[in-house]
């Protein structure tokens, strides 16, 4: 997490790779409770405009989020984040992950596609943000 803009808007970097492997017996719990615990966070850390990055280098499949997951997340998130929600940034992102986006658009607000980026390498990441305060795992980055 670091912030842009005087610190007032923050950035939210999320690493698939750390995620559950979907082959756990209590994996829909640890997700449930993971989506519970990110949104209670970005309640408290976001006051103005925010930015997810999303790094999906390094990620096996098993760990990649499934579609019904982020279907539920994007339809609990309330609508003070999603407005404030500035640019959802997609590093690394895998045929998989464009496949699914690319399924979901219809059922997506057209304003909310919008604001989803996607960026092939740290360096093209580097020059939209600013990441001294990003932390990048040592994983995604080799």
């Amino acid at each position: 997490t670091g912030y842009y803009d005087d610190g007032l808007n923050a950035i939210i970097v999320f690493a698939a790779c750390f995620l559950p492997d979907s082959g756990r017996t209590d994996y829909n719990y640890v997700m449930e409770n993971l989506f519970l615990y990110v949104i209670s966070t970005l309640e408290l850390m976001v006051a103005e405009d925010y930015m997810i990055v999303y790094l999906n280098g390094a990620t096996p499949r098993r760990r990649m989020p499934g579609l019904g997951w982020m279907k539920k997340c994007y339809q609990m998130i309330d609508r003070r984040l999603r407005k404030n929600l500035k640019s959802f940034i997609i590093v690394h992102p895998s045929w998989f992950i464009r496949t699914i986006l690319a399924v979901t658009r219809p059922f997506i607000s057209s304003k909310f596609s919008s604001k989803i980026q996607y960026v092939n390498t740290l360096a093209e990441l580097r020059e939209m943000i600013p990441m001294e305060y990003v932390q990048i795992p040592d994983s995604i980055v080799k």
